[in-house]
């Protein structure tokens, strides 16, 4: 198993002239997690990103990688992969190509330009150019050029941008399976559903400053749990369940939303009652309407 370096975001600030973009952040990510980086368009997450791979300068305060600043990383690409922005490719060159120049200049033996390749699905294109590649085949070079030199961390922006639906799925696994084994992942997304089926924890800003940072499953169960209910005799079922007011809202002619209880409940007291349910299930838990709150939260001005 690797081990995983921690990033770090230590009251990290960042101005651009008279805009801040990051204001007194502070947050980290582990080994062995993949950890969600979420906000709104214009919330700071790009430029705090770039800040850990060295490629802004904070105001104030320091961001890290195993407790040190990239600048001072003796073996940068060892210590962290970054996927960023779709730049860094010579059109002209096949990706393995690419993937070779690279491995020279870090000192990488090439046979490791053939397992990243098989590693992120390129081996049916790796002798093509790279300029007649489409976004999602790009985003899977850079994730290759990332992963060249086995680095203990990653950091990502938006790495599923361009991908297809399989793509989507094959990028949540590749990151869970980094996690597993003992990596530090930093993930950008606007994919909250990805996020939710990946994410051990979650960090979400807005406006430059952090509003939460939990583990998923803590965030989740602020969210109320409800069971939907479709009968004939929805209006008995109500009756029999004992629950009205904001417990209970109808969403049709024959179909309930109970809060408080479980699907099993539900259909025990059915049972009992002798009414007939056509349909019954627990209602998951929504990342994308805990972060909508969250997001609302915040911005609603202070009394």
């Amino acid at each position: 198993m690797t081990s995983g370096a921690v990033l770090a975001v230590d009251r990290v600030s960042k101005s651009f002239g008279d805009v801040s973009a990051v204001e007194d952040l502070t947050f980290h990510a582990d080994p062995g997690s993949v950890t969600g980086f979420l906000g709104p368009n214009g919330a700071g997450k790009t430029t705090t990103l770039r800040m850990l791979a060295g490629l802004v300068r904070p105001s104030a305060g320091r961001a890290t990688v195993g407790g040190v600043t990239y600048d001072r990383l003796t073996d940068p690409m060892r210590a962290v992969g970054c996927v960023l922005d779709d730049t860094g490719f010579v059109g002209g060159r096949t990706a393995r190509n690419h993937l070779r120049v690279v491995a020279t200049a870090a000192g990488i033996h090439h046979d490791r330009v053939d397992e990243v390749v098989e590693l992120v699905g390129l081996s049916d294109s790796a002798d093509r150019k790279a300029r007649g590649f489409s976004l999602g085949m790009r985003q899977r070079l850079h994730l290759a050029t990332a992963l060249l030199a086995d680095p203990r961390a990653l950091v990502l922006d938006e790495p599923a941008n361009g991908l297809d639906p399989e793509g989507i799925a094959w990028l949540r696994n590749l990151l869970r399976w980094l996690a597993d084994d003992g990596r530090t992942v930093l993930v950008s997304s606007h994919l909250l559903g990805e996020i939710a089926q990946v994410a051990d924890h979650v960090v979400v800003l807005n406006r430059g400053r952090l509003v939460r940072s939990a583990p998923l499953t803590e965030l989740l169960q602020v969210q109320r749990r409800t069971v939907v209910v479709r009968s004939p005799r929805s209006d008995d079922l109500a009756v029999a369940l004992g629950v009205a007011g904001p417990h209970l809202q109808r969403l049709g002619a024959d179909t309930l939303e109970v809060e408080g209880v479980t699907a099993a409940q539900v259909g025990e007291v059915a049972l009992r009652a002798g009414i007939a349910v056509h349909e019954l299930r627990d209602v998951q838990p929504d990342l994308e309407q805990v972060f909508l709150g969250l997001i609302t939260d915040d911005e609603r001005p202070v009394p």
